[in-house]
């Protein structure tokens, strides 16, 4: 299962990396937070130092709010909110 999984999270992945939807802020925060806590888990790292910490703030707060999932639940939600897209 989980290799399926791991496969349906990098398709899900790639539609949301290049689709050209206008999409809200908050839906953009969903993505982003369950991306995140579906790679990384619980250990927070932010790579970029050009981000204002305002952004930062925002997109920290998006993964703190689904940090009680495990990897594969946050992997399942990322792809649920892809397909309801319509990605």
């Amino acid at each position: 299962m989980s290799e399926q999984l791991d496969i349906a999270f990098q398709q899900a992945y790639q539609r949301a990396s290049n689709t050209d939807m206008d999409m809200a802020p908050d839906v953009k925060l969903r993505i982003y937070g369950y991306y995140k806590q579906a790679t990384y888990g619980g250990h927070h790292h932010f790579k970029s130092e050009e981000e204002h910490g305002l952004v930062r703030a925002f997109k920290f707060n998006a993964w703190q709010q689904v940090r009680h999932l495990t990897k594969d639940e946050a992997k399942k939600a990322y792809i649920d909110l892809v397909n309801q897209l319509g990605l």
